[in-house]
């Protein structure tokens, strides 16, 4: 059995964005700079070189080798004004342990209903401290995996006019496991 992350992005506002290839190429390369900057990557910073180096390996790395646990978008109108990853996590108990340690303006969620995963939470931060780039997360905890779509946009003035657009797609998203041919999760019984 096989598993993989599935939205239904509406394609007259996102571009699906991929690891390589020409499909979206301009729109990744926007979409990944502005990941780096919720990941604290700063240009500028001592070593934020390094860093940026690395992170933009890991983020393509995880766009072309997913393994259906990762999807990405990038605003169609304008690549610069909003990047949206979602991604599913095992829950170990060192990822339950990073998330218990979050700092405190994380705190601040919402119940945020999806029809696929059930109740999660949204937070969403619009004037985010440290000169942060504002952001929006989602998250689901199935009790085995973590699923999450995280959305970036530098623009402060613009920002709140995508949570709604941000909101559906958070509710598209789901975890579809592929059957094999011959395999299924249903127990047949023989006949009384």
């Amino acid at each position: 059995m096989t598993s993989h992350l599935q939205a239904d992005a509406d394609l007259d506002r996102w571009v699906p964005l991929r690891g390589r290839g020409f499909g979206g190429g301009r729109h990744r390369k926007a979409a990944i700079r502005m990941l780096l900057s919720t990941a604290g990557v700063t240009q500028g910073q001592p070593g934020s070189g390094v860093m940026s180096f690395l992170a933009t390996r890991v983020i393509k790395a995880g766009l072309r080798n997913a393994n259906g646990r990762f999807l990405a978008w990038s605003w169609k109108e304008d690549p610069s004004a909003l990047a949206a990853l979602a991604q599913v996590q095992d829950l170990t108990p060192h990822l339950r342990a990073a998330r218990a340690s979050m700092p405190m303006e994380y705190d601040d969620t919402e119940n945020f209903s999806n029809p696929h995963l059930g109740v999660g939470e949204r937070l969403v931060m619009d004037q985010p401290q440290n000169g942060r780039t504002p952001f929006a997360t989602y998250t689901w905890d199935t009790g085995t995996q973590l699923v999450s779509l995280h959305a970036v946009c530098p623009d402060r003035e613009r920002f709140l006019i995508f949570v709604p657009h941000l909101d559906e797609l958070a509710r598209t998203l789901r975890w579809v496991e592929d059957l094999e041919v011959g395999e299924s999760n249903v127990l047949k019984l023989p006949p009384a």
